[in-house]
């Protein structure tokens, strides 16, 4: 086989559970749940082993319904900052390699590679990992990271799987559009009314017809996709953040503007803090709303300077809340602030 280039998307297997049966191993075996404070009477979303998956568990499931559906299971709590430590030398491994690393959370990263064996070089990073870390990943190999990104689900648990231009009609047109990385559940179903219900109905469509329905830009994309196309380059370049966000979801759901203010004026304020911390000026504000039952809106409002003044970020929040339909119990309240970029 020549030399040539590949795209390869590691996936860490279930990994915040697996950092959690690290600390806990007597727990190996057994259905864990993570989420929140561990308190499944808290609605809030989890991470499982794949024994806890076996009874319905899923991410982002609400700990009260992994609790009906799991009774037995053990609930831990999130641990946010041992997750970024493990990642870390997740990534710290794979950057010991001839390989170009791309993070893209503290699961997965894309990585460019030039060989003429990308099974044999994924075997390499997978006992790498495994030695240094004792975490377990899977890895997708593809010509773009589209394909590989598709490719390490279909290796999951710890394998290897290649997708490539050469066996992709074989492998996804059979397959329902939501398939695809990229398309969700709602364009799918948008697509399927069109009469476009697989990825080789959806290569095969009109690219004009398909822009009529969903835009110049997302329409011929959707096509593009179907294609098995991506793109094909990974960037080290550190990621700078365009903005940061917190949110609370209430263990019960708030009527009282006294309440919903005081939650919003912590949030806005450690949104400030965050800002500050990281050296970032704030151009912009954003509150989100959820309202009952799980209608959420964002109304938003540009600073007239930038700013990293919290009296000035919490007046802004507090305003644009009055802009919102409070009429509702409210389940969830938000603040998200864009920044000002670096100029290099």
């Amino acid at each position: 086989m020549a030399t040539r280039n590949w795209i390869l998307h590691l996936d860490l297997d279930q990994f915040i559970a697996a950092v959690e049966l690290l600390r806990h191993p007597e727990l190996r075996g057994r259905p864990v749940v993570v989420g929140g404070t561990g308190d499944p009477a808290q609605p809030r979303t989890v991470a499982a082993t794949y024994e806890a998956r076996e009874h319905g568990i899923h991410s982002g499931m609400p700990l009260r319904t992994a609790q009906r559906r799991c009774p037995d299971a053990v609930f831990l709590p999130s641990d946010p900052p041992a997750y970024e430590a493990a990642s870390a030398r997740v990534m710290a491994v794979l950057r010991e390699f001839p390989v170009l690393v791309e993070v893209w959370g503290w699961d997965e990263a894309f990585l460019g590679a030039t060989t003429d064996d990308p099974e044999a070089l994924a075997a390499d990073l997978q006992h790498a990992v495994r030695a240094r870390t004792h975490l377990d990943c899977s890895i997708g190999i593809g010509d773009n990271k589209h394909q590989a990104k598709l490719a390490s689900a279909f290796a999951k648990p710890a394998g290897v799987h290649r997708l490539t231009t050469d066996n992709w009609a074989q492998t996804m047109n059979d397959r329902p559009t939501d398939a695809l990385w990229g398309i969700g559940a709602r364009i799918s179903r948008k697509l399927a009314a069109l009469g476009l219900n697989t990825v080789a109905q959806l290569a095969a469509a009109d690219p004009a017809d398909l822009a009529r329905h969903f835009g110049p830009t997302n329409g011929p994309w959707y096509r593009y996709l179907a294609l098995g196309k991506g793109e094909a380059e990974v960037v080290t370049t550190p990621w700078i953040a365009r903005g940061h966000s917190r949110e609370t979801t209430f263990p019960h759901d708030l009527t009282d503007r006294a309440d919903l203010t005081r939650h919003l004026t912590a949030l806005a304020e450690h949104v400030t803090h965050d800002a500050a911390e990281a050296g970032r000026q704030i151009t912009r504000v954003s509150v989100k709303v959820r309202i009952t039952p799980f209608l959420t809106r964002t109304r938003q409002s540009k600073l007239p300077a930038p700013t990293t003044d919290a009296h000035v970020i919490t007046r802004t929040a507090l305003d644009i809340l009055d802009r919102h339909d409070l009429t509702h119990p409210v389940r969830l309240i938000g603040v998200a602030v864009e920044y000002t970029m670096p100029e290099d």
